[in-house]
Parts: C-alpha cells; sequence; structure tokens
C-alpha cells in the first residue's frame, strides 16, 4: 500500500515538506491542507508590494496551481484542520462549506506557522489598524495608503521597519514606537542598531523608542497612537509586535510544546508524537551556538525545516542541524543582516565575548559607485570561535552573512577566517575583506 502522508499548512515549510516527500517517495498519497484560499505565497514579500519595489500582490505567489497537480498532491484549499488523533492516526478537518471529514495517515506534518501577537493596547480593534501577516492584510493596507497623510508602525523588528520603508517612500509621514530602546534588538547590538536608526531618521521617519504604546484614540476610526507622554497622529497603524506559534492543534493532541512555545521537535523534526513532524514557525528547534531551544519565526529556516521533514515523513532520514538565526533584509537604500549571537544575547548565556568592528567600502573607494559597509565580528574568547556578525551596508550583505553562518557552523576560529583566500576586484569589492578586517580587529583584543 501507498504511504499516506498528511501536511497540515501550505506555506514556506508544509510545501517544502509535501514536495521532498514527493521526491523521496514517488508514489505516497499527499494531502496538503490550508485554511487559505492561496497556497505558498511569500509572506515576507508584502512590505516590498506595499512600498511598489514588487509591483502586485500577485507576484508573491510562489508555485502555480498546476504545480499541485503535477506533484500529484491532494490540495485541499479553505480548509481547517480541526483536531489530530494520534492514536488513530488521523486529522479532523473541517471545509469552508462546513463539511467534515477524517483524513488517515502514515506521517503527518504540522506547519500551522503563528499569528499576530495582539498586545494590550486599548483600541486595536478600531478601523484602520492592521497586521501584515497574509495577501488579504496587504490588500486592506494597500488601500488605505490611498487616503492616509500619516502612519504608526507599533514595533521596530525586521517587518515593523520593513513596513516603515514602505510607508515612507510612498510619503506617508511615518512613526515607529517600539518598547525597547533600539530598534531590530533582536538581532543588533545597540551601536549597529544605531547605525540603522541614523539612515532611517535621515529619511524623516520619527522614531520613539523605550516606550510603550498604551492606546490607540478615535471614534470607529483611528485618529492616533499614545505612547508615554507622546501623542502621534496617525490615520493608518500597524501592530507589528511579532508573531506567536499556532501550537493549539499540537497541545489538544497531546503533543510536547517546548519552553519557547513552539512545539518540541528533535534533529529530525520529529515531535514526541511517534511519525509525527512539525516545521517552520510553529516548530521549537535548538541554537547550536548555546545548544538551548530556539523558536526562529524565518522564513528561510522555515524551508530548511520543510525539507527535513518531507524527506523523514517519507520514511528516509534527514536531519536539521539547529538555527542561527540569520537574517538579511533591504530598507530603504542600504542592506542590514545578522547570524549568529549578540553581545547581550551571549551575555545572557555567560559566555565572554570580544568584538571587532571595521567600517570599509563594498568596492574599491575609488570605483563609482562604492557604498559604505559596517561590518562587526563577534568571537567567544576561550575558544576563538566566530559566534555572531551583524552587518550594515549599500549591497552585498547577504553572501557576506552566509560566509559568517557556515564559518559559525564550522566551528571557525578567527585565526581561520583572516587566512580565507578572499578575491578582489575595484569594480565588485575591496583588496581587504571587511569580514576578515573585522576579525582581525577582534584578535588585536586577546
Amino acid at each position: 500500500m501507498s504511504r499516506k502522508i498528511v501536511v497540515i499548512g501550505a506555506n514556506s515549510a508544509g510545501v517544502e515538506a509535501a514536495i521532498m516527500a514527493r521526491k523521496t517517495d514517488r508514489d505516497a498519497e499527499i494531502t496538503v491542507v490550508t485554511d487559505e484560499s492561496v497556497p505558498t505565497y511569500s509572506r515576507c514579500g508584502l512590505p516590498f508590494v506595499l512600498s511598489g519595489k514588487i509591483p502586485s500582490f500577485e507576484k508573491l505567489i510562489v508555485y502555480p496551481l498546476s504545480l499541485y497537480r503535477i506533484m500529484k498532491f491532494d490540495l485541499r484549499k479553505e480548509t481547517r484542520a480541526t483536531r489530530i488523533d494520534t492514536g488513530g492516526r488521523a486529522v479532523e478537518v473541517e471545509t469552508k462549506a462546513g463539511e467534515h471529514e477524517s483524513l488517515e495517515y502514515d506521517a503527518l506534518v504540522i506547519a500551522t506557522g503563528a499569528s499576530p501577537f495582539r498586545p494590550p493596547i486599548k483600541g486595536l480593534d478600531k478601523e484602520g489598524v492592521f497586521t501584515l501577516h497574509t495577501l488579504k492584510d496587504g490588500e486592506g493596507i494597500a488601500r488605505a495608503m490611498k487616503d492616509a497623510g500619516s502612519a504608526a508602525v507599533i514595533g521596530a523588528g525586521y517587518v515593523g521597519m520593513e513596513i516603515a520603508d514602505a510607508f515612507v517612500t510612498r510619503g506617508l509621514k511615518t512613526t515607529v514606537i517600539n518598547s525597547q530602546p533600539t530598534i531590530l534588538a533582536k538581532t543588533f547590538d545597540e551601536d549597529m542598531s544605531l547605525e540603522v536608526q541614523r539612515r532611517f531618521e535621515e529619511r524623516g521617519v520619527e522614531l520613539v523608542l523605550g516606550r510603550r504604546a498604551e492606546a490607540i484614540l478615535g471614534g470607529d476610526r483611528v485618529k492616533a497612537v499614545v505612547a508615554g507622554e507622546h501623542e502621534i497622529p496617525a490615520d493608518l497603524v500597524i501592530n507589528a509586535t511579532g508573531v506567536r506559534p499556532n501550537v493549539g492543534l499540537a497541545r489538544e493532541a497531546g503533543i510536547e510544546i517546548g519552553v519557547t512555545g513552539g512545539i518540541k521537535t528533535n534533529r529530525r523534526m520529529q515531535t514526541s508524537a511517534e511519525d509525527v513532524y512539525a516545521a517552520g514557525d510553529c516548530a521549537e528547534t535548538t541554537n547550536p551556538i548555546t545548544h538551548s531551544p530556539a523558536l526562529p519565526l524565518l522564513g528561510a529556516t522555515a524551508v530548511r525545516q520543510g525539507r527535513v521533514a518531507g524527506v523523514n515523513s517519507a520514511g528516509k532520514y534527514s536531519t536539521y542541524p539547529g538555527a542561527l538565526f540569520s537574517v538579511v533584509s533591504q530598507m530603504l537604500d542600504f542592506e542590514v543582516g545578522a547570524t549568529g549571537l549578540t553581545e547581550s544575547w551571549a551575555r545572557e548565556y555567560g559566555l565572554d565575548t570580544i568584538a571587532g568592528k571595521i567600517r570599509g567600502h563594498t568596492r574599491a573607494p575609488y570605483y563609482p559607485g562604492a557604498k559604505p559597509i559596517t561590518v562587526k565580528i563577534l568571537l567567544e574568547r576561550e575558544s576563538k570561535q566566530i559566534i555572531g556578525g551583524q552587518i550594515v551596508g549599500g549591497e552585498e550583505v547577504t553572501q557576506r552573512i552566509n560566509v559568517l553562518s557556515l564559518a559559525i557552523q564550522k566551528n571557525m576560529c578567527w585565526y581561520e577566517l583572516v587566512k580565507a583566500d578572499t578575491c578582489y576586484a575595484p569594480s565588485v569589492c575591496e583588496a581587504s575583506e571587511p569580514i576578515v578586517m573585522a576579525a582581525e580587529m577582534a584578535a588585536r583584543k586577546f
């Protein structure tokens, strides 16, 4: 008999799991369940449609429906999984029309993702207040932007700052409110955060930091946001305070939930239930530096976890090494990226660190188009290993973060990185590679 595989969720982790399961087992019966009408679109691309960098939301759809037919998936759109029976190996589902069905499985992949967090802010339900998580959210914000002159963004993570980019690019007077004293605080130390902050302030974005949004004023429709002593006028408000993993189905099925709030998994992305795997924003993994539980909530991580879960659900063997929280983004006219630990994060785990920072250029300074770049590298003092990196630059941030991520994964020490055989051409890079120079700066402190 053919193996029956059910995947709950049809975005990054879920569809990658289904695709890898199909590549591993050509004969498996694979059912993909999603409560959305459009499967597999890029949530990460939503702010860039709002800014106009991407012309339409339709461009974010990753796979056409023909792919699901070619891969012989039984795609159940607008269908909600209501219960997982791990003993009976079945998933109960309900369609939009109210029809119920029980889907039997030999292996199950839970890829239920995450949902926007709703902070205790009075007035959060007023007209003109949005989250940005789905295509429908994006379309609603795009319509609201047409009649708005000012906007407030609550939260200064990557999504919040990308939305602020979109608003100021479209000519809206934009204010970002953040309860923490810096922006991008999860992956950037204060000194590197200030590099980003300065660039946004130069573009006219007002930053209200170290203040919680307490209330949203107005009648039925938003008029302003109160944060401490500040009352910030706003025709449009975005709640960008993060997301929380969707683990209700798993918890109700008796599947173990980890300390981060995600579904606890091992290196095979297997949960506490036999033949049940989890991947993506709902899944807890480990940090390979600290060996502690981690909940990355990142798209690229979701894809990698989904691939591992898919192979294992099809009866083969694959492992996931853990998440370094590697992240990059383009904001305004520059790029940011980080991987591994920050100094403050390292201190929480009792790690003694040394930091090296260098300001350089993305090309030879005399070559037209050369842009500034700031690189910070973090070393663990005793082992001399690289444990973190942060970059702010005009271009070419992504591959440098990828190099640092690989260096961390391979337990590379600073003296190995500084001997790297890096390339040079004035039109594309400096003779002295900035990440190598940052490692040398850190080494001088030993």
